[in-house]
């Protein structure tokens, strides 16, 4: 019936101007007019057969052009993108093929809707976003919308939209780590029996060519696709999804965070090499590093969200820490065992001197004994030392055990912080 009242106001249109050709602005707005305004009812799904005349779900194709990646809050668990979002399906109701004039070559290929308000001109699939958190349509300066009809019926609908999305973030290998996040959308209403999405077969993301300038902190690695339908007491509903794999560039962290605090590390070592007796410039370097190493892990940690599991950069700077705190600590013991030292040896030359004084020096004390000359011989007899075998001969040369301490803490410290070193990048970094 439809079908036979456009075709005789077509051919009544035609025959009124039978000495003027039909433009095809005219027959687009004919059919907007007296298709779409008068019979057609944009609340009712399109009715769609298959061959064998049986009623199926309309198909949607979906195709997302990628324009930026944005604001990527591993704080709040989410990231902001822009896309333009395009579906098309078949609605037969707006096919306008089938007519038939003289003049069917000027019948355009497809009509063009560019205004908000033709949205609720014909019927559209009711898609949502199901982790979209905030999002808003482009309207500046004209609404940021495209609604094309097809001689066949089959309807684009193309629009830009920026999204803020959830996107729940595993921080274990922060700031290695490589985040997966989703963009699912789906209908709200229909279940499958009445709608179903499929992505384009050719190229069903896009991406634009300043995307990569988009993301100064993470690089994108790889986008899939794939669908992600779900059965709820209402019924089963096609869904589709889109999966961004984020790399984060490590640049940053290596300039901001580990570099330094190595640093913080090896300067507190030098307190190794200061003499004992220098109490202000041990202590002063020691709680300085300790205090600069507290400082830059909890700027760190101001920026991470509260989570139950330990992160890498958690495990760095906590053993950043306790290299520093250790040689705080080692300072502390190596004075402490100074002092006893020192108070020992100050209590033998007492005894000493009152030894002296109560009995009169032997002259055969100092006599050298024949154990003490073959000594002597042998030494002399030996090969002088070289490399570093002669730089530890001195370094411990007249050490007492609290030096001998401070000498094996130049050692031991930074070969204890080399090894975890190669255990902590080979265990986050290439595994």
């Amino acid at each position: 019936m439809l079908n036979l009242s456009l075709i005789s106001i077509l051919i009544g249109l035609v025959l009124s101007n039978k000495d003027e050709s039909i433009s095809p602005v005219r027959i687009a707005d004919f059919i907007m007019q007296n298709l779409i305004n008068t019979t057609y009812d944009y609340r009712v799904r399109p009715y769609v057969v298959d061959l064998n005349e049986e009623r199926k779900p309309v198909e949607v194709t979906v195709n997302v052009y990628l324009r930026s990646i944005s604001n990527i809050d591993f704080v709040n668990m989410q990231y902001s993108l822009q896309i333009t979002f395009r579906e098309s399906w078949i609605d037969p109701r707006l096919s306008y093929e089938y007519m038939k004039s003289s003049e069917r070559e000027e019948l355009p290929d497809y009509i063009v809707l560019s205004r908000l308000s033709n949205t609720e001109m014909i019927w559209m699939p009711d898609t949502f976003f199901v982790n979209e958190k905030q999002a808003h349509r482009h309207v500046i300066d004209a609404p940021n919308m495209l609604i094309r009809v097809h001689r066949d019926g089959r309807v684009l609908f193309s629009e830009r939209i920026s999204l803020v999305l959830s996107c729940p973030m595993y921080l274990e290998k922060y700031p290695m780590d490589i985040q997966t996040c989703l963009m699912d959308f789906a209908s709200y209403a229909y279940t499958t029996d009445d709608l179903v999405y499929h992505w384009k077969t050719e190229n069903p993301i896009q991406f634009h060519v300043a995307l990569k300038s988009s993301l100064p902190s993470f690089s994108l690695e790889n986008v899939e696709t794939a669908s992600c339908s779900s059965k709820t007491n209402t019924g089963e509903y096609s869904c589709l999804r889109t999966i961004f794999k984020l790399e984060r560039q490590f640049s940053y962290y290596l300039l901001q965070v580990y570099i330094p605090s190595t640093l913080l590390v090896i300067v507190s070592w030098v307190s190794f090499w200061l003499d004992r007796g220098a109490v202000p410039a041990r202590v002063t370097l020691g709680v300085t590093t300790l205090l600069s190493m507290t400082t830059q892990a909890g700027a760190i940690n101001q920026k991470l969200p509260p989570v139950s599991y330990i992160k890498a950069i958690d495990i760095w700077t906590a053993v950043c820490l306790s290299f520093i705190f250790g040689a705080v600590l080692e300072y502390a013991y190596v004075s402490y065992l100074g002092s006893i030292l020192q108070i020992k040896k100050v209590s033998k030359q007492k005894g000493c001197e009152k030894h002296s004084s109560t009995y009169p020096p032997d002259i055969t004390q100092n006599a050298l004994t024949p154990e003490s000359e073959a000594l002597i011989v042998e030494k002399s007899k030996r090969k002088p030392i070289w490399g570093l075998q002669k730089i530890w001969y001195e370094m411990q040369y007249e050490a007492d055990s609290a030096k001998m301490i401070d000498i094996w803490s130049r050692f031991l410290f930074p070969s204890a912080f080399t090894i975890f070193n190669v255990f902590y990048w080979v265990w986050y970094a290439l595994i």
